[in-house]
């Protein structure tokens, strides 16, 4: 039963997933009334909008959370995703979050010196606002993508759950960040052949002198850069993910590894004629290109160590072998006559702000934002790419971003 009045409150969270919480967690301890609004349950889009083998790219040790961090007896494992979820709903009993589940917003605006949300079970009235509904609400594929043949069948990393329920024929997988690469690996060796369209991509290998290269990157201050620090954030936030896979199995995880494996590569996808799929010639120049960024960041790396008198506790320096290709890449491939049966979109994804009723849209529909403080007096954005720190978009990269935003809230809320 919808209320006959809307309920007043301080501050309004939308989404229940882990930046949610964190954010939750933040405002009980600076003591500010608030409410999360959650559209299903608790962790909803790692339960409805994964694949069945995935796991968190992270290592275990790095799993944290505002006072809560991972307790298990494999720090160095990585999280399958029923401990994923496991883990976002012990946090969320544990900090007591005063949530309202199965509430669907549908419609925010502005509403005298702050916001009215509306949602399937009543409104709220606050004062601030905290956007927590994440980055991945949407598929981004590509407008020709409705020029695919009927025959074949077309999914996104949201709706492919394991390679035993695709149909029949080869797959045609677009995109080559962490999701495209762990798709191609896993469907391959299933049986089915793979061909991989790759665009820029981030190559990166799991470990590196024996540590994890996400232990690298916090002891050199990378994953803490901060996005003033960047020349284009615009660009660093729209990176694609790192060529990572959550296991020390597989301590590269690239486009050589899925070649040996007899995936075909070929250039990113620019259109579908006639059923043919057409590629780029810029296939060469996107990986040298990542392989020039890698060997930077390794070098990095080891002038780091080489500063604080490392070298002689670690494995010796080394670079990996450049990528391989084909010295004419194929630009143009037959669905049919390849037999393709299935296209897998692995090409990102995008928030859905369509009850969003306020004018703090960019151009290309994004929220404008400084550091995740949004165009509009009381609002917050977390939980996304690079917000504050190029960590953001992990679970663990939340912590600080929350703590922060909360801290400017509580700032607002004391002069307004």
């Amino acid at each position: 039963m919808l209320r006959a009045e809307p309920l007043r409150i301080d501050t309004v969270v939308i989404g229940g997933g882990h930046a949610g919480l964190a954010v939750s967690r933040c405002l009980n301890d600076r003591r500010i009334d608030h409410v999360v609004l959650e559209r299903a349950e608790i962790a909803n889009s790692w339960k409805t909008e994964r694949w069945n083998s995935l796991r968190l790219l992270t290592p275990n040790w790095q799993s944290r959370l505002p006072g809560f961090s991972y307790d298990g007896g494999d720090p160095n494992g990585f999280m399958k995703l029923p401990e994923v979820i496991n883990f976002i709903e012990r946090y969320a009993e544990y900090i007591s979050v005063p949530i309202e589940l199965a509430t669907n917003v549908t419609e925010v605006y502005r509403k005298g010196n702050g916001y009215q949300i509306t949602t399937n079970r009543g409104s709220w009235i606050c004062r601030s606002l905290v956007l927590a509904t994440g980055a991945c609400n949407v598929a981004n594929v590509p407008p020709f993508a409705s020029s695919i043949p009927p025959s074949i069948n077309a999914l996104t990393p949201m709706t492919y759950q394991t390679p035993d329920e695709l149909v029949d024929g080869g797959v045609l997988i677009v995109g080559a960040s962490a999701t495209g690469i762990q798709l191609a690996y896993e469907i391959q060796n299933s049986g089915r052949p793979v061909t991989l369209s790759v665009g820029e991509h981030v190559r990166m290998p799991r470990t590196y002198r024996d540590r994890d290269i996400l232990w690298w990157m916090d002891v050199t201050g990378i994953s803490d850069e901060s996005y003033t620090e960047v020349d284009d954030i615009h660009r660093a936030r729209n990176l694609p993910s790192p060529q990572l896979t959550g296991s020390l199995k597989q301590p590269l995880l690239d486009l050589n590894t899925l070649c040996m494996l007899g995936v075909k590569i070929v250039g990113r996808l620019v259109g579908i004629t006639d059923s043919k799929a057409q590629f780029s010639g810029s296939l060469k120049n996107n990986c040298k290109l990542a392989d020039l960024k890698m060997n930077r960041l390794l070098k990095t790396i080891d002038d780091w160590a080489s500063n604080h008198h490392l070298d002689h506790k670690l494995e010796p320096s080394h670079r990996f072998q450049p990528t391989a290709v084909e010295a004419t890449p194929s630009l143009e491939l037959e669905l049919s006559k390849n037999q393709i049966g299935t296209i897998v979109w692995s090409t990102g994804f995008r928030p859905d702000y369509s009850w969003l009723k306020l004018p703090v849209f960019d151009h290309k529909g994004k929220i404008r934002h400084d550091g995740g403080i949004v165009e509009s007096p009381g609002m917050y954005l977390v939980g996304m790419n690079f917000l504050r720190r190029r960590k953001s978009s992990f679970i663990h990269g939340v912590e600080d971003d929350a703590r922060e935003l909360s801290d400017h809230l509580m700032k607002y809320l004391a002069r307004c």
